[in-house]
């Protein structure tokens, strides 16, 4: 069973940062690329990061420059550093897994397991 956690949503303003975490529990997180997506109501669900587990990394256009995706093996945990927040980034954020046997894989769909989302708000 693989289970995903996702923390450190929350209220900020405009130019602020937040980093979110995700712990994943099971025994798949090193071998799978993992994503990070956010979605707003009535929206569909919009690719933000993905991280391969040789730690390549790949961002939508929308958040290069400003957000950056981390991993830590050993902790099994994903990370989304998020700087320079704009009220448009505001959503529900959703970590997700995709187990692979290829190293340099850096899906932006077709994820297995997903977590639960975290809300994150910028105030204008």
């Amino acid at each position: 069973q693989v289970q995903l956690v996702e923390s450190g949503g929350g209220l900020v303003q405009a130019g602020g940062s937040l980093r979110l975490s995700c712990a994943v529990s099971g025994r798949t997180f090193s071998s799978s690329a993992m994503g990070w997506f956010r979605q707003v109501p009535g929206k569909a669900r919009e690719f933000v990061a993905t991280i391969s587990w040789s730690g390549n990394t790949y961002s939508a256009d929308s958040v290069k420059g400003r957000f950056t995706i981390s991993r830590d093996n050993a902790k099994n945990t994903v990370y989304l550093q998020m700087n320079s927040l704009k009220p448009e980034d505001t959503a529900v954020y959703y970590c997700a897994a995709r187990p692979t046997p290829y190293s340099g894989t850096l899906p932006t769909r077709g994820y297995d397991y997903w977590g639960q989302g975290t809300q994150v708000t910028v105030s204008s």
